[in-house]
């Protein structure tokens, strides 16, 4: 059984393991000990923290197999993006030029540099490990962590942000980089990439261009990769649409993949998951895969969990289950539909 609980220190090692498998413009996640240890210890520190707003806090969680006790996956929130310094996106406007004498009307489709989405909530370092990306348990890995959203709404904002690794091509290479950012850094994407993981993707923004980009003057492999998903980057974004984020309006300033953006109280697995109480036994046959979590703190737990539920009623659990979540006959989980 798989379950998602928050990152410790012990796990460092295991989380640099994964870290060195993820993709490049996976920056919230770099394969450096260093970097990663200040990540855990700072979710530590905000998972026992006393909160009543979004601040500076992040919550890092890892899916771990209970069996063997390695780790399979990882996942955070940011509860506000940009809370030390500005969280920078290109925002999709349309420009109106126009020539009464002449006739003439043109949209003219720009990006403009923003920071519209600082304060918002991030979801971020999302990994699992290959041979689980089509599996329900990339669901548990993404969608776990909303429901410790659901489970404890005053730790973040009124509204989520996800940036999707954007495409890159067998060799590395961004066709949005090359056309934008590299005019003013000479280094490759993946460089880029890798100096942001490690240092800040704030001061390479800072010298990004801050007048209107026209589209239209991109060449056309740019123009043809701004909205489009890194290959293995495409299963969390699949699951985000499916739990009612949009893409329309922003595109990450690097390598032009799509900047999701929801309403919290709007998201599927907020909006849908019902906390119920729990009765332990064996659950019946011919029910459906539900996503659990304890709905505590810094003791939350999630799992998967094959249950026979009738909405209205309490669930029923099995020994096991109930012990990976560490809740009792009596106790209250929230559940939702995988």
């Amino acid at each position: 059984m798989l379950v998602m609980r928050p990152a410790q220190m012990s796990d460092l090692a295991e989380v640099q393991r994964l870290a060195a498998d993820s993709p490049v413009g996976v920056t919230s996640l770099p394969d450096d000990a260093g970097r990663l240890s200040d990540k855990i210890a700072a979710s530590e520190a905000s998972f026992s923290a006393e909160v009543s707003f979004n601040g500076e806090e992040s919550y890092f969680f890892v899916l771990e197999d209970a069996v063997t006790g390695k780790l399979v996956g990882c996942s955070a929130i940011v509860a506000s993006a940009g809370y030390s310094e500005p969280f920078y996106s290109f925002r999709n406007e349309t420009f109106v030029h126009a020539s009464r004498e002449l006739k003439i009307h043109n949209k003219i489709h720009v990006l403009s540099l923003c920071h519209d989405l600082t304060g918002n909530s991030l979801l971020t370092s999302f990994y699992v490990q290959r041979d689980l990306v089509e599996t329900p348990s990339a669901e548990l890995n993404s969608r776990g962590r909303l429901l410790f959203m659901a489970a404890h709404p005053e730790r973040f904002a009124d509204a989520v942000v996800v940036e999707i690794v954007g495409y890159s091509d067998e060799s590395g290479d961004s066709p949005f980089w090359d056309a934008v950012g590299r005019n003013f850094f000479d280094m490759s994407y993946t460089d880029a990439e890798r100096l942001c993981g490690l240092k800040s993707r704030t001061f390479l923004a800072e010298l990004m261009p801050h007048y209107p980009i026209y589209v239209p003057l991109l060449p056309d492999s740019a123009q043809e990769a701004m909205g489009q998903v890194y290959s293995r980057a495409q299963v969390t974004f699949d699951i985000l649409m499916r739990e009612g984020f949009e893409t329309d309006h922003y595109i990450d300033i690097f390598d032009g993949g799509p900047t999701l953006h929801a309403r919290t109280s709007g998201i599927r697995s907020i909006a849908q998951s019902r906390v119920v109480p729990v009765r332990i036994g064996e659950p019946g046959k011919g029910g459906r895969q539900y996503l659990v979590s304890n709905g505590q703190l810094q003791d939350f737990r999630a799992i998967i969990a094959d249950l026979d539920w009738v909405p209205g009623k309490p669930v029923t659990l099995s020994a096991e289950a109930a012990e990976a979540l560490g809740v009792g006959e009596g106790a209250s989980v929230r559940l939702v539909a995988v």
